[in-house]
């Protein structure tokens, strides 16, 4: 077996044992609680790919965590631990639907392009701050982009609660809804899956493209492999740098626009429900790999899915308690004076 052989057998093997492990540790604890591992295992693969309610939902929640693995997965490709995912993810988010609301009157493919390139240049530009601190101070990027995390949240919440952007006909505090030109057509009727799930099938090629055939994907690896090396070589490592982050926090931010104009077609306060931490570990399940990307991104939600209403798994699931009778009270007989 030569080496490319040992390396694809490798890319394979390590996430299918983590996954079984996973399994593993997951029927030891549902086994000590007193339940059937083998039932909840069904209804949780029930719900995730046999129930045809409930796969749509899943691939719903499946295409931010495409954009987002990938975005994740080029920083670690140039030794970028990127963290930040989230905020560029509100970032990304709050851009879209800024173009999304104020804008009217324009072609849907027009407004809709609008609406995901400024989503993408609000990832891009959150980015790009960690980056240039990075390349120019040498100040750490976990550091920085989980400082930005929390600016971000304070930014949307000021501008969504208080400020400019919140639509002050609506007794909850969120933004204007998104001009119906904008809003991302629906794939299957009656479900909420929506042509980001294509957008997501495409970035998964093209980031593989980015990566191993061009020049800047070269230097992305280069770097990632050893800055002395790329330097040495003439490769400037600070703009390299600098274009990871940005690139992968546009990917964000990209996901962030998706979820404004296909999902909700508004932005709340509380907008995220952690999509950019999981992506973490969905990049670190596909070993950053942007082919594996998809299986990876599926993984995540198909884990918290569970099949609708009337099925089985509501014959076994919450526990229920063994009802012990009451034990009677004594009785005492009444007080005499």
């Amino acid at each position: 077996m030569n080496q490319r052989s040992r390396a694809i057998v490798a890319a394979v093997l390590l996430p299918v044992i983590s996954v079984v492990a996973g399994f593993v540790v997951a029927g030891l604890a549902v086994a000590l609680s007193g339940s059937d591992p083998f039932q909840s295992f069904y209804a949780l693969f029930q719900g995730a790919f046999l129930n045809p309610r409930a796969l749509p939902e899943t691939l719903v929640a499946t295409t931010p965590y495409i954009f987002l693995g990938l975005g994740v997965g080029l920083g670690f490709r140039a030794g970028l631990f990127n963290i930040g995912a989230e905020g560029q993810f509100y970032i990304g988010a709050l851009f879209g639907v800024f173009i999304g609301y104020s804008l009217h009157g324009l072609p849907a493919i027009v407004h809709v392009l609008l609406a995901l390139l400024a989503g993408i240049l609000g990832g891009f530009l959150w980015a790009a701050v960690p980056g240039i601190l990075k390349a120019r101070f040498g100040a750490h990027e976990v550091i920085t982009t989980i400082m930005l995390n929390y600016v971000a949240f304070a930014l949307v919440n000021f501008l969504i609660n208080n400020g400019p952007m919140v639509d002050k006909a609506s007794s909850a505090p969120r933004t204007p809804y998104v001009d119906p030109a904008a809003q991302l057509p629906i794939l299957i009727s009656g479900t909420r899956l929506h042509a980001g799930l294509i957008l997501g099938l495409i970035a998964i090629p093209a980031v593989w493209f980015l990566l191993d055939r061009t020049t800047i994907g070269f230097r992305i690896r280069t770097v990632g492999f050893s800055p002395t090396a790329a330097r040495a070589a003439g490769i400037s490592v600070a703009w390299t740098i600098l274009a990871t982050m940005g690139i992968s926090g546009g990917l964000a931010g990209l996901a962030g626009a998706n979820e404004v104009l296909g999902v909700s077609h508004y932005m709340p306060p509380s907008f995220s429900t952690g999509y950019g931490f999981d992506a973490i570990a969905v990049a670190l399940l596909a070993r950053s790999n942007p082919w594996a990307m998809l299986p990876a991104a599926h993984w995540r939600p198909s884990r918290s899915a569970w099949p609708c209403r009337r099925t089985p798994w509501r014959r076994w699931w919450p526990p229920r308690r063994r009802r012990t009778p009451l034990r009677r009270r004594r009785q005492h007989p009444p007080f005499l004076p």
